[in-house]
C-alpha cells in the first residue's frame, strides 16, 4: 500500500506521497480537487496498488472527491498531531508519514459515514451545550435554523462551493426558473473559482461564509476560527464587493464560544431545518422526497454544490423546485425569509 497526505494552506493544497523505495514528493495544487485526484492517480498504479490518503480534521473539502475516486481515506485528529499554525494544517508529508507508521490508528472515512466518522457523538454533545446561547442569540437575530413566519416561503441553500461543474449547473436551473438562493462558499473554493463566485453574485443570489477549509470547529482555537472566517470574508469581498454577514458552520458544528464570537463580529449563524442528505448521495428521488416531506413555512433547506460529486443534487433540483412550488411555496434566499411586516425572522 502507498500513503499520501493532503494539507491545506492559504492558497490551496499540498500533497505528499510516500511508499517503499520512493522518495516523498510534495506538490502544490491551487485549490482544485480534480487536480488533486489526478495527481494521486498518477502517483501509483491505481487498481493494482491501494493508496491510503490522510487529511486532518480541519480539512473537510476533499474527502468526498477522494472517496468517490476510490481511494482509502483516513482522518487524523488533533491528539494525534503536533500543534499546527493558526492558518493552515500540519504538513502533508507529516500526514503521509503518520499513515505509513500506523494507519490503523487513524479513522477511516467513507462516502456513507461522512468526514466526521467516529465523532458524531462528540458533535452532538458539543452542539447540545449551545442551547442557551442559541436561544439568546436567536432573540437578537444572530442565530437561525428556520424562520418563524406565517407566509409560505422557503430558502434553498447550497454549501461547500463554488465548484465546477455543479455550481454552474445549479445556477442554470435556478436561473431558468427565476429563483434566488443562498450559497455558503468555502474560502479555498472561492479563491480557486472567482468566476463562479462572481456569477453567483451577478445573478442575484446571496453569498454566505462557510469557513476557509471546512474544519470541525470544536478543534479550532478562537484565533483559528477568526482566521478562517476573516480570510473567507476577505476573499468573497474581493469578488463580490462586501464580506458576508451570514456564517454557516461546517457540519453544523458549533461551541458556545464560537457562537458568541461570531455574533460579536456581526455575523449571524445560519443552520437549516431540512437536511436533504445529498452529501451521502442517496439518489435524486431520495433527495427530492426528503426536502418535500419536511417543507414548511420558513424552512431552510441544506443542499450542496461542492465538496464532492454533486450530480445527484443537480438531478434532483428541478423536481425539488417544482414540488415546492406546486405546494404553494415561493423560493428565496435566507435574507428573503425576513418577514416583510417586521423585518425579523419571525412573523
Amino acid at each position: 500500500m502507498r500513503f499520501a497526505g493532503i494539507a491545506w494552506t492559504g492558497e490551496g493544497y499540498e500533497v505528499a506521497v510516500q511508499g517503499p523505495g520512493r522518495p516523498s514528493t510534495i506538490t502544490f495544487v491551487p485549490g482544485q480537487s480534480g487536480a488533486v485526484v489526478d495527481l494521486l492517480r498518477s502517483a501509483t498504479s491505481f487498481g493494482e496498488e491501494r493508496l491510503a490518503v490522510v487529511v486532518d480534521s480541519t480539512n473537510g473539502l476533499l474527502d468526498g472527491h477522494l472517496t468517490a475516486a476510490g481511494f482509502d481515506v483516513h482522518r487524523a485528529d488533533p491528539w494525534q498531531l503536533p500543534v499546527r499554525d493558526t492558518f493552515g494544517s500540519v504538513g502533508a508529508d507529516l500526514l503521509a508519514g503518520l499513515a505509513e507508521r500506523d494507519l490503523a490508528a487513524l479513522t477511516r472515512i467513507t462516502g456513507e459515514t461522512g468526514t466526521l466518522a467516529g465523532r458524531i457523538k462528540e458533535l452532538n454533545a458539543e452542539n447540545a451545550r449551545c442551547t442557551m446561547v442559541e436561544q439568546r442569540l436567536a432573540k437578537t437575530g444572530r442565530f437561525l435554523t428556520c424562520a418563524e413566519i406565517d407566509h409560505p416561503r422557503i430558502a434553498l441553500t447550497f454549501d461547500d462551493g463554488p465548484e465546477p461543474p455543479f455550481t454552474g449547473a445549479i445556477l442554470d436551473i435556478l436561473g431558468d426558473r427565476g429563483i434566488h438562493a443562498t450559497f455558503f462558499s468555502a474560502g479555498l473554493n472561492a479563491r480557486a473559482h472567482p468566476d463562479l463566485l462572481a456569477r453567483i453574485a451577478a445573478e442575484g443570489h446571496q453569498v454566505g461564509n462557510h469557513s476557509w477549509s471546512h474544519p470541525f470547529i470544536a478543534d479550532l482555537t478562537p484565533p483559528d476560527l477568526a482566521a478562517q472566517v476573516e480570510a473567507t470574508g476577505a476573499t468573497i469581498a474581493e469578488v463580490c464587493g462586501d464580506a458576508p454577514d451570514l456564517f454557516r458552520p461546517p457540519y453544523g458544528a458549533r461551541t458556545p464560544d464560537s457562537l458568541i464570537w461570531l455574533a460579536e463580529a456581526g455575523m449571524t449563524t445560519v443552520l437549516w431545518s431540512i437536511d436533504s442528505g445529498d452529501w451521502a448521495r442517496p439518489g435524486p428521488e431520495a433527495i427530492e422526497h426528503t426536502v418535500l416531506a419536511g417543507a414548511a413555512n420558513g424552512s431552510i433547506v441544506l443542499m450542496h454544490d461542492g465538496g464532492g460529486d454533486r450530480s445527484q443534487t443537480v438531478a434532483a433540483l428541478p423536481a425539488v423546485v417544482a414540488g415546492l412550488e406546486e405546494r404553494g411555496f415561493s423560493l428565496t434566499t435566507v435574507e428573503g425569509l425576513r418577514s416583510p411586516a417586521s423585518g425579523t425572522w419571525s412573523a
